[in-house]
């Protein structure tokens, strides 16, 4: 049963506060009797254990968070045998980066950079450990003291040679729709340039304002990302540098070949924006055309989505009568 009480114990932990509370899973903050610290649990709702896709994602989550160990990423610890199904990680003293930008709109370039070059750093690390976080969002980034942040939530995140984790939702099938890349809307299994493609949403979203695509629901936003170009970041605050522009556009690359090759390579950028070259783009000027997707194509999109539901669906009925 899951404690929700203020004191109450789980093995050597004892709860001090419900943090929160999820569709899925419960955070809470308790203290570790044998060390003294902070530490943050994760409980699965008791509905919830049951369900044998949530399980397994929980428990890559577990399993990649037990791999990880960066200043950048949230570290889970392994803690041996549990009484229940939990997660142990460490407290983390911040603010998820998508609360800080619900209240202040837009960064300052320099400040939208920073950030940018410190979650940079944590993906060329995951990364290079054959991790691809596959869901990268600003509810996902927890920013600490100095604008220093933590990437959170690896229940998506795929291993180099894992099998493919499959989910019934389509936030956790693809990634959440501002955020996804073009070829997870095909279909295809996200991957590290699947991350850069976020992360350059993300940097759009703190220099402007705005999320570069739009539309009334996750189908529509899929498509306005295959057929059409955003607003130029210029055209909505002409403080940004063409330079500035121009990497944001690399890192948004409809191809992936054409995105930037890694994570440390869209940092050296950022990092020496003086040396960039602006391309005369017809992102530029084509942007004001705005495509609209055949019926057929649209079909197609809505398929793709609909399978992992099928699957999940299955999956479910099978669980329940075996």
């Amino acid at each position: 049963m899951t404690p929700l009480h203020t004191g109450e114990k789980l093995d050597h932990y004892v709860i001090d506060d419900l943090v929160a509370r999820g569709d899925m899973a419960s955070i809470f903050r308790a203290s570790d009797e044998l060390t003294g610290k902070p530490v943050a649990i994760k409980i699965p709702h008791p509905e919830t254990e049951a369900d044998p896709v949530f399980f397994e994602r929980f428990h890559r989550e577990q399993e990649v968070g037990e791999k990880l160990d960066h200043p950048g990423v949230m570290k889970v610890y392994h803690s041996g045998h549990h009484s229940q199904v939990y997660m142990v990680m460490e407290w983390v003293d911040g603010r998820l980066l998508r609360q800080i930008m619900d209240e202040q709109k837009k960064f300052p370039a320099g400040r939208a950079v920073k950030i940018t070059l410190h979650i940079a750093a944590a993906l060329d690390y995951i990364h290079g450990h054959g991790v691809f976080h596959r869901d990268l969002k600003p509810e996902n980034i927890m920013v600490t003291a100095n604008d220093h942040i933590k990437l959170i939530d690896f229940g998506v995140a795929a291993n180099v040679g894992s099998r493919r984790l499959t989910f019934g939702n389509f936030s956790r099938t693809m990634g959440t729709p501002d955020y996804v890349s073009p070829e997870q809307v095909k279909g295809k299994r996200g991957d590290a340039r699947s991350d850069i493609y976020a992360l350059g949403v993300m940097l759009y979203e703190m220099l402007t304002g705005k999320v570069p695509f739009t539309g009334p629901n996750a189908f529509a936003i899929m498509n306005d990302r295959l057929l059409n170009s955003p607003v130029p970041p210029r055209e909505l605050d002409p403080t940004i540098s063409p330079q500035l522009q121009e990497i944001v556009y690399r890192a948004l690359e409809r191809d992936p070949a054409k995105r930037y090759r890694s994570a440390r390579e869209f940092a050296l950028d950022l990092e020496y924006q003086e040396h960039v070259g602006v391309a005369d783009r017809d992102e530029l000027t084509n942007w004001r055309v705005r495509k609209q997707p055949c019926t057929r194509q649209l079909l197609f999109y809505v398929a793709l989505v609909l399978i992992p539901v099928v699957i999940f669906a299955i999956m479910l009925w099978v669980a329940k009568h075996t």
